[in-house]
């Protein structure tokens, strides 16, 4: 086949785009520090690459999930101190209204800071974040989840527990609802709730209560009744005698793995019940606490109920401290699962980040030297075809 100087000069020109198409890759690779940009220039590595850089961006999802999870961990973690305080100063003052010697005017002063400390404790059961949800409400993160009432305060949440994924299949609950925190506070000692009879005319006091042998622990309703003076005997749901002696103020008595503690001289006909403790608000606790000392006596019979509603409310501040805690506990150990969640997922970013700059980074070095020799190539070659052709590049490339 007879070579013409029009194919010449077409085989002259591709060659030409091939070069300065391979000078403008170079160049390019130089100002972006990138060994490929596109799938074309390297299909086996653009393909490495767009699997790390989506391990990549899922990790990183994670690390800002635990960020965001941490926040919202740390500012339940204060509500909850907050919340100890204020059930620590309220026992204090349950204890200082607890002493025969406070008069009916200074049970009422009181009773006024309880009622304030209770407003405390609805504004940290409201606690809002930065983005204006409420912490304690469950799911319903846009509802106020509590509002006072006449009995303490009622609940406008849910029982959810919001999660969120800080690692592969690993997620943590960003946040503990109202319901748990606040409601869910067993009376009593926390097994077993004893309380006096409304209509008792003497006056006893419920002291110390135990369970002495979980073994022989039989949970169920009992009753404590004072059949005559210095005599008692426990009934039980069925009307079964399971127990009963000669009293002694303050000396325990014992029956189906527990014991009660009683004080002071209860009448013929008093009762005291017997049984399993049930959840009950710390807003009840409060109010209840409030109620009692608002009440104006100076019989003895109506010291005795005083002492009993105070010893009431010192055993559910007990337990809502307890209850408190526990759930502090849980947040501190969320924090520290987040924390390790993250230092893997750092460390993993950086190997992947690494994994991603030795497939895609340019090597500059032999960059600069390719463009050098390609520049060199292109220049030779037009200089070798001009001679050749007797022609100027612009002369050619007008033909």
């Amino acid at each position: 086949m007879r070579v013409t100087q029009s194919m010449e000069q077409t085989q002259f020109l591709t060659a030409l785009n091939q070069l300065e198409s391979s000078i403008s890759n170079t160049q390019s690779g130089i100002s972006s520090g990138l060994a490929f940009t596109t799938a074309s220039q390297d299909p086996v590595g653009a393909g490495l690459v767009a699997g790390y850089n989506q391990v990549l961006a899922q990790s990183q999802q994670y690390t800002s999930n635990g960020s965001s999870a941490t926040g919202s961990l740390n500012i339940e973690d204060s509500a909850l101190t907050q919340l100890q305080n204020q059930l620590q100063s309220l026992r204090d003052l349950a204890l200082e209204a607890n002493n025969a010697t406070e008069s009916p005017a200074d049970l009422s002063a009181i009773a006024t800071q309880v009622q304030q400390i209770q407003q405390s404790i609805l504004s940290v059961a409201n606690t809002q974040d930065g983005s204006g949800n409420y912490i304690f409400a469950g799911y319903s993160t846009q509802t106020q989840p509590f509002a006072q009432t006449a009995t303490g305060a009622s609940y406008s949440g849910d029982q959810g527990q919001r999660q969120v994924q800080v690692g592969a299949g690993q997620t943590v609950v960003v946040g503990d609802n109202g319901d748990l925190v606040f409601n869910q506070i067993k009376n009593g000692n926390g097994t077993f709730n004893v309380t006096a009879a409304s209509a008792n005319a003497g006056t006893g006091i419920i002291g110390a209560t135990s369970v002495t042998d979980p073994a022989d622990y039989v949970a169920g309703t009992y009753s404590i009744n004072f059949t005559a003076p210095g005599t008692y005997q426990v009934v039980n749901s069925g009307g079964t005698v399971v127990t009963s002696g000669a009293y002694t103020s303050g000396q325990a008595i014992s029956f189906a793995g527990m014991q009660v503690t009683l004080s002071g001289t209860p009448a013929s006909g008093d009762s005291f019940a017997v049984a399993p403790s049930t959840d009950q608000s710390v807003f009840t606790t409060v109010q209840n606490l409030a109620n009692a000392l608002q009440v104006s006596t100076t019989s003895s019979t109506g010291e005795a109920q005083l002492n009993n509603a105070i010893a009431s409310a010192i055993n559910g501040i007990d337990q809502a401290l307890d209850q408190t805690q526990t759930v502090q506990s849980s947040v501190g150990a969320r924090l520290n699962t987040i924390t390790t969640a993250q230092a893997v997922a750092t460390t993993q970013q950086t190997q992947l980040q690494q994994s991603i700059s030795n497939i895609q980074s340019l090597d500059y070095p032999t960059a600069v030297t390719n463009l050098d020799s390609e520049n060199t190539t292109l220049s030779a070659a037009m200089e070798a075809y001009t001679q050749t052709e007797g022609l100027s590049l612009f002369k050619y490339l007008q033909d």
